[in-house]
């Protein structure tokens, strides 16, 4: 299995950026899926985007066009960089990690909040 740390989160000003980081403790070219997902307050988790093993990248239509997700092979991190940021982006953000070899379940990190207001 692998351990997963987030970091970068605060607080920003509607129409800022900021850009959190998925530090894994294994390869992160070897896991088969790596995720970020948010959780609003009194809302369901959601997934912001996903890099699958081979590099393909899926962005949740609420976010396309603002985040850009990117994995960093130096540091070993899989990056969200959130650009435009609204009031409605203010969520704790999680990554994951699923692979085959501990069955497709996935493996969280501790969360950081992005909290987006004026």
């Amino acid at each position: 299995q692998v351990d997963l740390a987030e970091s970068g989160g605060g607080s920003v000003q509607p129409g800022g950026s900021l850009r959190l980081s998925c530090r894994v403790s294994a390869s992160i070219f070897m896991i088969d899926v790596i995720s970020w997902n948010r959780q609003a307050p009194g809302k369901q988790r959601e997934l912001v985007a996903s890099i699958t093993r081979g590099g393909s990248i899926n962005t949740a239509d609420s976010v396309k066009g603002r985040f850009t997700l990117s994995r960093d092979a130096g540091k070993n991190t899989v990056d969200l960089e959130m650009n435009s940021l609204e009031p409605e982006d203010t969520a704790v953000y999680s990554c994951n990690a699923r692979d085959s070899r501990w069955g497709g379940v996935p493996i969280w990190g501790q969360g950081t909040r992005v909290i987006v207001s004026s």
